[in-house]
């Protein structure tokens, strides 16, 4: 499966409302659960199998909240077994469609 997810804080003691700081312990859990994973400005996306997914999402939002009482956690997730490296291969076939199509 490939899950994209979302965690912050709901509340911050950066009088500029920054949640770096807090999503940083979060992110940290993923690059060290050694599953395949991107960061982007909004996401993090990584790929595994259920229960290991499931597990470093909820040991991430445990990072957060233990910065923050309320926490904030948005999931989407592709789930399609029997596949593996779809995090690249999605891009991969986009990518080619749009070679497809150039004028």
């Amino acid at each position: 499966m490939i899950a994209a997810f979302s965690v912050a804080p709901t509340v911050t003691d950066n009088p500029n409302g920054e949640m770096s700081e807090a999503v940083s312990r979060a992110v940290r859990v993923v690059r060290e659960s050694g599953l395949p994973h991107e960061t982007t400005s909004m996401f993090t996306t990584i790929e595994g199998e259920w229960d290991e997914v499931m597990d470093v999402i909820r040991r991430a939002t445990e990072a957060v909240e233990a910065v923050s009482p309320r926490v904030s956690l948005v999931i989407k997730a592709d789930i399609r077994p029997g596949y593996t490296d779809m995090l690249h291969q999605k891009i991969d076939s986009l990518n080619k469609h749009f070679e497809e199509h150039q004028d």
